[in-house]
């Protein structure tokens, strides 16, 4: 009897009480920079984000959005080209640790010598599925592992990829990374 007054309560209380995720509420932050959550169509557009001096930030809860607003807010870093898909910020013309000038900052490519840093922008090119490719923040790199955190890919805001070293070459072990950037500013002298 007692599982059965328990069970009628529990739907009670849930039947009152919502469990929903709207589209701009927060789910994580890095850096006091936080994540958006921009439902499961990472489709959605919810206009466009644009500083107070008129920086574009880009479309709105966007995984493109986050990463540009964090490097302006934790960094005061300002891309020159302020727009573009995710895979339009990696240049494929560019060799390893390069000036991406149309960032502003360092670019490397996936499976060369220089590993991964906290604070770097790691970048997935277009794949089956998102033509426009995918970006976040990488907020740790272990011993044979990166954490990252991103924006609009559902609920889910953080995710560790293998790092995998071998004969003194780095790489991030995840199907179509093209590679990461990193504010020049920021480079162990």
């Amino acid at each position: 009897m007692r599982f059965y007054f328990f069970l009628i309560l529990s739907i009670s209380f849930l039947s009152f009480t919502s469990f929903n995720i709207y589209r701009g509420e927060v789910l994580d932050s890095y850096n006091g920079v936080p994540v958006y959550y921009n439902g499961e169509n990472y489709t959605n557009v919810s206009g466009r984000n644009v500083t107070s001096d008129g920086y574009n930030l880009g479309l709105k809860y966007q995984c493109v959005e986050f990463v540009k607003r964090y490097y302006y807010e934790h960094y005061g870093h300002k891309m020159p080209n302020s727009y573009g898909h995710a895979k339009e910020f990696f240049d494929k013309t560019l060799l390893d640790k390069d000036f991406n000038q149309e960032r502003g900052l360092l670019q490397f490519r996936n499976v060369r010598t220089h590993r991964p840093m906290a604070g770097d922008i790691i970048i997935y090119d277009a794949y089956y599925g998102n033509p426009f490719g995918h970006i976040g923040i990488i907020t740790e790199v272990g011993e044979d592992y990166v954490e990252l955190i991103q924006q609009n890919f559902g609920t889910k805001t953080r995710q560790k990829l293998k790092l995998v070293e071998f004969a003194g070459i780095y790489t991030v072990a995840d199907y179509d990374i093209l590679g990461w950037l990193r504010a020049p500013y920021t480079v162990d002298k």
